[in-house]
Formats: C-alpha cells, sequence, structure tokens
C-alpha cells in the first residue's frame, strides 16, 4: 500500500475507533458474537452507506464468524478513509469510493454478489433489484435480506405484493428502534448539519419548507423548529397533515409554499416533490436539498434543462440561475444532504439501527427454510432487546409489571 493510502487508512481506523466508543449496544453483541460464532460459514453481502458506523457494523459480523463484501449505496456518502481502513487492518473486501460514477456503482454492486451471499443487507434494495433483475442464479443459496430505508421497504413490499420476491426480507426501518430514532432524530439532526455545513447560513427566521411527514420529515420539521425556523409542511397524506397542524406548523400546497419558502427539504420517499412548475415561481436565493433516500425527489433533470447558466459556489452548492434572474441553490447534487454534506446518522442512533442488522442476520440464519418470501418484522422481543441494552448503556433503569398487573392487563372478566 501507498504512503498516503496507509494514512488515510489510519484516519479511519481512528473515526472508526470514535464511533464505536458511541456504539455500546453493537458492541455488546460483537462481544456475544465472538463468543457464538452465530454466523459461522455465512457469507453476507452489504449495500450500505460506507461510513464509520457501518465499519463497525462489519467488524461485528465478520466477529460472528461472517464474510462479508461491502458496497456502497450512494456514490457520494462514501468515506474514502474508512473504505482504506477496512480494507488495510480489517482485510474486508470493499468496493466503494467516493463520487464514485453510476456504472462504477453497480459495477460494484456485481463485485459484491460474486461472493455468492448467503444473506445480502441493504439501504434502498440495490442489492435485492440487482439479484432480481439480473442475477437470479444466487436466489437457491440466499437465505434472506435485510433492508434498512423506508424507501427500501416500500420497494419491496410492492415487490411481494406482485409475487415478484424471490427470498424472505427483513424491513429493519420497521422496526421501532429504528424508525422512531433513527428516522425521527438521525434524520433530523443530520439533515440541519448538511445544510448549515453546506452553506454556513443562518436557520432561524428562515422560511422552511419540509415535503414529507413521516418521521423523518417530522424530525427535520423538530430541528428546524428548534433552530427558529418558521416550518411549512407539505403533505399528501390527510392524517399526517392533521398531524402537522396539531404540532403546530403551517400545511399548504407545495404551488403556494414554492413562492414563500427560503429553503426547501425533501423527505418523501417518492420522485418530483418538488418540480419544474414549483422550481419557475421560487424567489431569488431559494436553497433546494434532499434526504429521502434516491435522487429523485427533486427534478433535477428539468432544474438543469431550464437555468441558462451553472455555477458551482461551495463544495456542495450549485447556483443555477433562471430566465427570470433568480438563482436557485441546489444542494449535494439532489442526492441525500445529510449523508453527503455532513457525517450522517451519529453513532448513537446507528448503533441501535445496526444492532438491529446484526441480530436480523443471525436470525434469518435460525429461521432459513421456515419464512415465506415475504417481508418481516423482526420480533418484538428482538426489538425490545435492543431498547433495554440502549437503556442499560445510558445507566437508565425502567419500571416492570407486578404480576398483578401483568394478569389484570390479560383478563377480561374485570371491569371498572
Amino acid at each position: 500500500m501507498s504512503q498516503k493510502f496507509s494514512s488515510l487508512a489510519e484516519e479511519g481506523r481512528l473515526r472508526t475507533e470514535w464511533a464505536e466508543m458511541h456504539m455500546p449496544v453493537l458492541r455488546l453483541i460483537r462481544e456475544r458474537f465472538e463468543k457464538e460464532k452465530p454466523l459461522k460459514g455465512v457469507k453476507i453481502g452489504a449495500c450500505l452507506h460506507v461510513t464509520t458506523e457501518t465499519a463497525n457494523l462489519m467488524k461485528t459480523l465478520v466477529a460472528g464468524g461472517a464474510e462479508v463484501a461491502l458496497c456502497a449505496s450512494n456514490p457520494l456518502s462514501t468515506k474514502d478513509d474508512v473504505v482504506a481502513h477496512l480494507v488495510e487492518h480489517e482485510k474486508m473486501k470493499v468496493y466503494a469510493r467516493y463520487g464514485e460514477s453510476r456504472e462504477e456503482y453497480y459495477e460494484h454492486i456485481d463485485k459484491v454478489l460474486d461472493i455468492g451471499p448467503n444473506i445480502t443487507l441493504d439501504d434502498g434494495a440495490d442489492l435485492i433489484s440487482t439479484i432480481h433483475a439480473k442475477r437470479q442464479d444466487l436466489i437457491a443459496n440466499i437465505y434472506g435480506g435485510v433492508e434498512e430505508t423506508t424507501t427500501g421497504v416500500i420497494r419491496l413490499r410492492n415487490m411481494a405484493e406482485k409475487g415478484v420476491l424471490k427470498y424472505p426480507i427483513i424491513a429493519a426501518n420497521d422496526a421501532a428502534t429504528k424508525h422512531l430514532f433513527d428516522n425521527r432524530h438521525g434524520t433530523g439532526q443530520n439533515t440541519l448539519d448538511g445544510i448549515m455545513r453546506a452553506t454556513n447560513i443562518l436557520i432561524a427566521g428562515k422560511i422552511f419548507v419540509v415535503c414529507g411527514y413521516g418521521w423523518c420529515g417530522r424530525g427535520v420539521a423538530m430541528r428546524a423548529h428548534g433552530m427558529g425556523a418558521n416550518v411549512v409542511v407539505i403533505e399528501v397524506d390527510p392524517i399526517k397533515a392533521l398531524e402537522a397542524v396539531m404540532d403546530g406548523f403551517r400545511v399548504m400546497p407545495i404551488a403556494e409554499a414554492a413562492r414563500l419558502g427560503d429553503i426547501f427539504v425533501t423527505v418523501t420517499g417518492n420522485k418530483w416533490a418538488i418540480n419544474r412548475e414549483h422550481i419557475a415561481t421560487m424567489k431569488d436565493g431559494a436553497i433546494l436539498a434532499n434526504n429521502g433516500h434516491f435522487d429523485v425527489e427533486i427534478d433535477v433533470v428539468r432544474l438543469k434543462e431550464m437555468a441558462l447558466s451553472q455555477r458551482r459556489i461551495r463544495q456542495h452548492v450549485v447556483e443555477y440561475t433562471l430566465p427570470s434572474g433568480n438563482r436557485i441553490y441546489l444542494l449535494a447534487e439532489g442526492r441525500l444532504v445529510g449523508q453527503t454534506a455532513a457525517e450522517a446518522h451519529p453513532a448513537e442512533i446507528m448503533d441501535m439501527s445496526f444492532a438491529i442488522q446484526a441480530l436480523a442476520a443471525e436470525y434469518l440464519l435460525k429461521e432459513h427454510g421456515s419464512l415465506e418470501n415475504k417481508v418481516y418484522l423482526i420480533p418484538q422481543e428482538v426489538d425490545h432487546s435492543i431498547a433495554r441494552l440502549k437503556l442499560k448503556s445510558m445507566g437508565i433503569e425502567m419500571d416492570e409489571l407486578t404480576e398483578e398487573q401483568k394478569e389484570y392487563l390479560s383478563s377480561w372478566t374485570v371491569g371498572t
């Protein structure tokens, strides 16, 4: 290895070590895995954001006896120092680099699949979709897969409903210890972190438009409001729209909000939440950011077509000048702003999310042969065990039901 690569690897090692300090649940799982080797002989292919937290997940799986191969789930979220660390110090198969092309992205997915995985770990379902589209010869040896994010779970549930899903999936995203914390607190924090690092602007006093009020949107709106922004929510679901109103936010159509907003963030999981017509009415200086998984939520293609000129102002900020003379600023090329312009979710959040991934892999191995080709929730006892470990690591104790209380809850004869 070159001296430069070794230096990069050392930087990655130190940052991965720092993340590990803040991932006590995963660390406890790793200690058990090292003793029990529950994944011995299992090949695991992973398509995840290549970050320090992911490095600790990979080390946990290897401690459990697995052979792993990792590629990136987003071309702009890869931390090259982490790649160098995993390759040089941990001797892992990692196929990723920051800024890789679309062609390289799919070449790297194929290299991961070349190990013939028994279990797949996805963040966006690109491994699974590639297997189903081009590599169906691998399916016979696959026990199951785990999907990390909302967008991927939506894709996989559609596949299951249409009868085309060829192996069982655990929806890690739908675990309570994932979406209630990762989606809300993780995405809420890293979205604001990414915007501020990219632009260095003041959030207070801005009209901050949040497209989507799922768990991610709730988190973004909460953090923006906490920093003094005037938050507007865009929704298509009447229940979520009503919830946003009751939470104290204005709700209106995007066509109306487009004329008002200073900062726009999309977290819908759907395409073109902000389209050409919306962009055309935005005021001079409007900032567009996406923190949904795929780069389709802002219609970047039409933005480029309608712009008279474009120039890069800062590392993650491109200015587009419209025929009206108004300037629109797109962050992180319309990709995940929290992953690209910042460092993604804090380690404390990914501690729970990746604990789910590790335990879901163990569960798939144990239940191999008994699961249908469906999307499953992780068992509640696993979800609760992760929450208990997290509370314990924080030094927090909680009550337990007495026998009398348990009896009361299980009875239907006792009334008022």
